[in-house]
Formats: C-alpha cells, structure tokens, sequence
C-alpha cells in the first residue's frame, strides 16, 4: 500500500497479526445450568464464550462485555422469552445473529421474530451438536459480513466529514492555530476516539499550541511520541501482553487506554504538526479505517501547509 506516512503498513500487519489471534465473542443464555455448560464446552474452543442464567442476566453481560457475534438463547425462560431478551438487544447490536432454541411450539413469537429480523434460526430441542455447530459457524460469517459491511458505510460517511470541514476550516482560518481545535475534534468524533490532539511544530519541536479534547494531557512527554517525531513514521501503542513491560505501561494502564496513535504530518519535507488519537474502550482498528486515517492526516498536513503563518 502507497502512503504518505510510512509506518502505517506495518501497523496494519501488526494489527492484521493481533485480530487472527482472536476468538470470535459468543454469549449463551438458558436457566437450565446443565445446558449453558454443554454450549460452553462445545464452542469455547473457537469462540470465547459468555453465559448467563436469563435474559436480565444477559442484558448486563452485553453491557459490561459489549458486542458479540453470535447469541444462542433458549426461548422459554422465567420472567423474560428469548424472544423478548433478544428484541431488546437489537438497538444497540444490530449486526449480531440470533438463534433461539426451542422445546415448544411457540410458533407465533418465534415467526413474528424471525420476520422482524431478530432472529436468524432456530434450533429445535433436543439439538443434535453437529447441526448446530454448521448453524453457528453460518451466523458467525454473516455477523462478519455485517460487521464489514456496517464499517465500511459508517467510514464511507467518516470520509465525507472530515474531508468537507478540513476544507471548510482551511478556507476560513487565518492562521494554522485557529486550523487545529475543530480538526481535532473532527477526526476523534467520526474515529469514535476518547481523545485527539493536533499540535503544532516548529523546528521539529512542539511548539505547545494545540486543539483538542479528552484523555491526552500529559501524553506528549511520552516516547511514543518522541519516536514518531524522530522517525517521521506512525507509531502506535497497542494494550497487550507484549506490552506489559513496557517502561511506560503503567502510564497507559492508570489512564485506561488501549490504542494510541501518534501521526506525524509531513509535507514536503517539513515536519508540520502531530496528530494523536487514544481510544480507552476495547477498539478494533481494521485495515479500512487506517488506510483513512492516513488518507485524512494527509489532507490535514496539506490545508495546514496551504495556511499562511504558523500560528
């Protein structure tokens, strides 16, 4: 891949590394113990799978653990149907696939919830395993594909915004310093970032003069941040055990931050500012979203140079 700022490629493997090693997150829901254990044991050794007892249960799982791939939950529960249970997820989880299993004859809940689209199969019981692994592994690519597709639209319109008001605040800035607090905040809102930062340099130093919000005061000190300005490259830090010593983990750890990313802008030759977003929450960066993060930093360096005056 061609950019403008090397570093990004290998971030990209070393993310595309990261993702391969990861579980697909599954949660299972029955008020019979017996039946969440035999789901557990029959998926756990591809999905990292979460139980719970009802669908209240459930409710706080998906809360503190966010979005899974796939829900498996029995229809007939004390207090809350499956059906019910799984309504209620749909706002906030709309690419998750749901599967129901049954012992009734529920055949009015089960179709109006197949036909409302909250429900994408359900599995008689007793299940026979191997029919329900082939339904799993089925919902799991199509929660891919969702997945995939949901990101490409919402970057799609990320692009669209941060292009058009790069262009508008350059059009209207009379000086680099008024350029940088709507760009920061830009690009860490259509990002979903916790905080972004877009800071000045002069004579490869930080000039001090800065826009933006959220958990980034006292990042510049860092080396992360030291070793994107010398090396004129993307430098990322990334919450993982190979990370875990790191002299400066601790720093990271008490603010809670899973990525960092420090972007040096570059134009011809000529270091102009750096732009860090920190994102606290459990952030999968995909190939997509990087390739335009690069793509906008570039359109920033470039409005920035095209601004008379450096502050």
């Amino acid at each position: 891949m061609d950019n403008k700022f090397p570093g990004i490629t290998d971030l990209i493997h070393q993310l595309e590394s990261m993702e391969k090693r990861k579980k697909p997150k599954m949660l299972v829901v029955d008020d019979e113990p017996d039946n969440l254990d035999l789901l557990y044991r029959t998926f756990r050794r591809d999905f990292r799978v979460f139980k719970a007892e009802s669908g209240a249960n459930a409710l706080e799982v998906l809360a503190s653990e966010g979005e899974v791939a796939v829900i498996i939950s029995d229809q007939r529960m004390p207090e809350m149907k499956g059906t019910e249970f799984l309504s209620k997820t749909v706002p906030d989880f709309p690419n998750t696939v749901r599967i129901i299993l049954t012992g009734f004859t529920d055949v009015e809940d089960l179709v109006d919830a197949i036909n409302s689209g909250q429900v994408y199969k359900y599995i008689t019981k007793p299940w026979e395993p191997k029919e329900l692994k082939v339904v799993v592994d089925r919902a799991a690519e199509t929660y891919k594909i969702l997945k995939q597709r949901t990101e490409e639209l919402e970057r799609a319109q990320a692009q669209t915004n941060i292009l058009a008001t790069i262009t508008q605040v350059a059009q209207k800035a009379d000086s680099r310093g008024a350029f940088l607090q709507p760009i920061a905040q830009v690009m860490g809102d259509n990002f979903a970032a916790q905080g972004c930062s877009l800071q000045l340099m002069k004579e490869n130093d930080l000039t001090g003069e800065t826009g933006g919000y959220g958990v980034l005061s006292n990042l510049d000190s860092l080396s992360l941040v030291a070793q994107a300005i010398a090396s004129g490259e993307t430098k990322v830090w990334l919450n993982s055990s190979s990370n875990d010593e790191h002299p400066e983990a601790e720093i990271y750890t008490t603010k809670e931050i899973k990525v960092h990313l420090v972007i040096p802008l570059v134009f011809r030759q000529e270091l102009l500012a750096v732009l860090s977003l920190v994102w606290t929450q459990g952030k999968k960066i995909q190939e997509d979203e990087l390739i335009l993060i690069d793509l906008c930093a570039q359109q920033v360096a470039l409005a920035l140079a095209s601004i008379r005056g450096a502050s």
